[in-house]
């Protein structure tokens, strides 16, 4: 790393939003002892996209669903500093799809001796034909559904893959890349398959990292964040929306008219709204941020008088009769979500349905929708009383890994990068597949460690040096 990158005790840093990246970014400066450091957030109170809030029936419900696992030492070590013993509650995941008239373990595709026999066989006939064929590999830069069918078959893609996916993410799988998947779409072996239908199959390692997952006793994700900025101090200044950023004078103007000046800049919100307002962005980088993609999502949180007895996490849905792609028990999250914290006579089932950017919403018709939808799949009584019923609507949810998406960002990263300024977190990278919470606490304590004493980050590599290793193909 250049020399000219470390940071100097006496150089400001500015730290734009404080959800998870932009929070860490600041805590670990004040850990490091640099006390020449701003945090800049917008919204009244932190948090970002994993804030929470509190309906006026007393019902706690996050923007969207959150759960705390790890993939990361620095994330576990941040969370044993916030909670102490009985504060966070664990759980074990319990997760199905809706098919038909029936719930299917997930991950469907590895449990498809649940379906009914004509869906069953079609989709195993499907997967080994994919299966024979895909063992000469498939293209690395290939689109979603191409991928999907090549790893699936038709069976699975028809019957599940492409509603659903089209569901989550506003769009169609032909238009996203597949260098996103890794840790996002479980595999299957045919074997294991094969294997469940004959009963012989040996039991395995339920897939992914969220299979064991914890949650806060109380506040919902957002407690964390709140913890977290307490430890902050004054110089977290909320209310504080930025307007510019003019990185020739290194300064940012805030709504307010008043000028805040930086060295060095980490920007955690949006990457096409950062851009937007950056002052000598060129025609090439503001054409490269209009290309980026995203889904807003409507959260709507149904509370019920009826008692929590659904013992499963969360719910996903791929018919299209159902607004919304996925349902979280969040009553058995923690009891604290619900009014008094009497899960014996509350309910709390947060919704998510996704669209696209601008989209007008019937709010009562999608409330309607959406508590229907509930009662009629059984995880409420029928006739079980509506407490409450609440709406958030996450403008910028999550970033689509379209097809353009990374040579959109070869163009803005280096650019940005190369005039003090960092995009860091979910849309500051604008890369879902390092967009969980402790992805982007990772993301937050690596810049601060580069800009302080110039070490590598460990998660994101520079973007100066990966357009190096590519010799700037993105």
């Amino acid at each position: 790393m250049p020399r000219s990158e470390h940071s100097l005790p006496s150089e400001r840093i500015v730290v734009l939003g404080a959800g998870p990246c932009g929070l860490a970014c600041a805590d670990e400066l004040r850990r490091m002892g640099h006390h020449s450091w701003t945090l800049l957030e917008a919204a009244p109170a932190p948090g970002g996209l994993a804030s929470s809030v509190v309906d006026p029936a007393g019902f706690t419900w996050d923007l969207g669903g959150h759960v705390v696992f790890s993939h990361f030492g620095e994330f576990d070590r941040l969370m044993g500093e916030l909670f102490g013993s009985g504060e966070l509650l664990h759980h074990d995941r319990s997760s199905y799809i809706r098919f038909r008239d029936r719930w299917v373990p997930y991950p469907f595709q590895q449990h498809l001796h649940h379906l009914p026999a004509e869906d069953a066989e079609a989709c195993v006939r499907d997967l080994l034909v994919a299966c024979r064929q895909r063992g000469q590999g498939l293209p690395a830069d290939t689109d979603f559904a191409t991928w999907l069918q090549g790893m699936y078959g038709s069976g699975l893609v028809e019957r599940f893959f492409e509603p659903y996916n089209c569901k989550v993410w506003a769009t169609t799988p032909e238009r996203m890349a597949s260098s996103w998947v890794a840790e996002r779409v479980a595999p299957v072996d045919a074997d294991e398959v094969l294997a469940a239908f004959s009963g012989t199959a040996r039991p395995g390692r339920r897939w992914g990292p969220n299979a064991a997952f914890a949650f806060p006793a109380r506040g919902g994700t957002g407690e964390i964040w709140r913890r977290l900025a307490a430890r902050l101090g004054s110089r977290l200044r909320s209310g504080s929306r930025v307007v510019a950023v003019d990185p020739a004078v290194r300064t940012v103007t805030l709504e307010d008219g008043d000028l805040v000046g930086f060295d060095r800049l980490v920007a955690t919100g949006p990457l096409d709204r950062l851009v937007a307002m950056t002052v000598g962005a060129p025609d090439a980088v503001r054409d490269a941020a209009k290309q980026l993609r995203h889904t807003t999502v409507a959260m709507v949180g149904l509370g019920y008088r009826a008692p929590t007895t659904d013992e499963r996490s969360w719910l996903y849905f791929p018919q299209r009769d159902v607004p919304f792609y996925r349902a979280t028990n969040f009553s058995k999250y923690a009891p604290a979500n619900v009014p008094g914290a009497d899960t014996s006579a509350f309910s709390a089932w947060m919704t998510e349905t996704s669209v696209l950017p601008g989209t007008r919403l019937d709010v009562r018709r999608l409330i309607g929708d959406c508590d229907q939808a509930v009662r009629r799949h059984g995880l409420v009584p029928e006739h079980a009383p509506l407490a409450s019923a609440h709406l958030e609507l996450i403008e910028y949810a999550y970033p689509v890994p379209t097809l353009d998406r990374d040579t959109a960002l070869a163009a803005i990263v280096p650019w940005l990068e190369a005039r003090g300024i960092y995009p860091r977190g979910r849309f500051g990278t604008w890369r879902y597949e390092i967009g969980n919470m402790d992805h982007a606490v990772k993301m937050g304590i690596d810049i601060a460690r580069r800009l302080v004493n110039g070490t590598t980050e460990e998660l994101l590599i520079p973007a100066s040096a990966a357009m190096a290793a590519t010799g700037g193909r993105a």
